[in-house]
């Protein structure tokens, strides 16, 4: 410490050190993590992620000290160290973004404290994971044939979408009966990890919390901002699509519960995962045989662990390392939505493919501003293939409705999500205090306004804040409404204008996080420094709610 400006020789020994132990610390969380995923009940691994997290705190720790130590060597001196090594020229851009936070970085000292304070900074978010991942228990319902059955977070989605309304409607009151036991402790969770965001963003001299959040990627205030805009203009679309679910389900007044049934209840589109695999490579089709070539690769080469086992942890995600290559955790069921959640996650899988394969281990992550962007184009080619391909009524009403439910789900939803984290941060740094009366008001007000006149808001769902662990993770629940924008843009891109845009994507696969995400983009073809992705991902929402609503009159 206190010796990164004597000399040029000691500066780069020590970027290169920390990046190598960096990379072999990445090795050993993923590797930990990866193993305690697939069986959650093993001990041994629980031990192994535990213990991975407290060495990448530590590690974060012990090297605190190196970006504000960078912050006091003088800029030319600095500058002339990048310039006189060209083999490191590549750490421009790193340079280059360290300097602009330099009004937001403190002391060596100051750093290494609020490195240390790490551990216990997440623990709002751990105590709300323990709450609602493993204490959390639900009462049994009954299902569509008699069968009594208890109601998990992970089955709840299933019981939404049954095509009776009775069971729908008792899985919805059983889930927020259960939480509404323990409303005061969860809103008062939440309202600490608010205050914690505003502490991080006050100590390091931001205005708020919402500009320290995105200030971390060099996203101005106004993209969130705009988003919110945009979408509250277009509302009136989200109202016409709860109309016409309430016309389509037969119903005197929609409810909550009611949003996603189905509406083509005897249609089952079934895949297996090698039937699914095969739809996947022939929906992605327009993005050239390079990338095919490399989806291939992915599905054949052991990347991908396929089937639910018990222990296994739910859901599915791409993760890895760099040097090694991307792994695909799936539970598949012989369903549309697995078919499409392979696209997704290869998706994910190929964007750091093409980044590691491309880019230094400096740049070789992405910022969550992106990353939702390479799944959603392979979702948005495979549905708009899908439709291009179906003649039959019933299936294509199925197809535009699952396509509309991802914009409900995607855009809308995530935007009101951020409206809310907006507001509840805002409230306490104008010095109100959060309870769990406050928070239900806020919450139901926003449904209100996003959902229109036709839908009937059951009190349960006011409560329906304290069970979104994403809003631990404040502010960054926005980027999957502004990536599914940009997503949307770039398919029809890529299906209107062919190999050029196709090139152009593949490019920005390849630079990982090279540049700010804003310029990533702007390299893609879209902007979002404007709200144009936003308006025309709401005017092909628009297109479809048309041919839904024509097909149905």
């Amino acid at each position: 410490m206190g010796h990164l400006g004597d000399s040029q020789e000691i500066f780069w020994d020590c970027m290169k050190k920390n990046e190598e132990i960096s990379l072999i610390i990445s090795k050993l969380y993923v590797f930990a993590n990866m193993k305690f995923h697939e069986d959650g009940t093993n001990p041994k691994y629980q031990a192994f992620a535990a213990k991975s997290e407290s060495i990448a705190v530590e590690y974060s720790s012990y090297t605190s000290f190196i970006v504000p130590e960078i912050l006091t060597i003088p800029e030319d001196k600095l500058w002339d160290f990048v310039e006189k090594r060209p083999e490191y020229a590549y750490y421009k851009h790193f340079i280059e973004n360290l300097l602009r936070n330099k009004a937001h970085t403190l002391s060596p000292r100051e750093e290494e404290l609020l490195a240390k304070s790490g551990e216990m900074a997440v623990s709002f978010q751990t105590i709300f994971t323990m709450y609602n991942d493993a204490d959390i228990k639900f009462p049994e319902i009954t299902d569509e044939d008699g069968n009594k059955i208890e109601l998990t977070k992970g089955n709840y989605i299933t019981f939404m979408e049954s095509s009776s309304r009775d069971v729908r409607k008792a899985a919805f009151e059983a889930l927020y009966d259960t939480y509404l036991k323990h409303k005061n402790t969860l809103a008062a969770i939440y309202s600490s990890s608010v205050k914690k965001d505003i502490f991080y963003s006050s100590v390091r001299n931001y205005s708020s919390a919402l500009e320290a959040a995105v200030d971390e990627d060099n996203i101005p205030v106004s993209v969130y901002e705009s988003l919110i805009e945009a979408v509250h203009k277009k509302i009136n679309l989200l109202h016409r699509y709860v109309a016409l679910r309430k016309k389509i389900l037969g119903l005197d007044k929609i409810n909550a519960y009611d949003l996603y049934a189905p509406l083509v209840p005897d249609l089952k589109m079934e895949k297996t995962y090698e039937e699914a695999k095969e739809r996947v490579l022939e929906g992605l089709a327009p993005m050239g045989d390079e990338y095919i070539s490399n989806l291939k690769m992915a599905m054949s080469s052991g990347w991908i662990d396929v089937y639910e086992n018990e222990g296994k942890r739910s859901g599915a995600y791409s993760w890895g390392v760099y040097s090694v290559h991307p792994f695909v955790l799936l539970n598949h069921n012989n369903n549309i939505n697995s078919m499409f959640t392979i696209a997704h996650e290869l998706g994910h899988a190929l964007h750091s493919y093409y980044t590691w394969e491309n880019m230094p281990y400096l740049y070789s992550g992405h910022k969550i501003f992106v990353a939702e962007v390479a799944s959603t184009v392979n979702e948005a080619l495979l549905i708009s293939d899908m439709l291009e391909k179906s003649a039959d009524k019933k299936e294509r009403m199925y197809l535009l409705n699952y396509f509309m439910d991802q914009f409900k789900g995607t855009l809308f939803r995530q935007t009101m999500f951020a409206e809310f984290e907006k507001t509840t941060h805002e409230l306490v740094e104008a010095g109100e205090m959060l309870t769990c009366e406050s928070l239900n008001k806020i919450y139901r007000d926003l449904n209100l306004f996003y959902f229109g006149e036709d839908i009937e808001i059951d009190s349960r769902l006011d409560l329906e804040w304290a069970r979104i662990p994403h809003f631990y993770e404040a502010f960054y629940v926005y980027q999957y409404a502004t990536g599914y924008s940009a997503a949307i843009a770039l398919s029809q891109k890529i299906l209107k204008e062919g190999r050029e845009a196709v090139d152009r994507y593949i490019d920005f696969l390849k630079k990982g996080d090279s540049e700010y995400s804003i310029d990533l983009l702007k390299g893609a073809g879209v902007d979002m420094t404007t709200s144009k992705p936003v308006e025309d991902a709401l005017d092909v929402f628009e297109k479809l709610l048309d041919e839904m609503e024509e097909l149905v009159n």
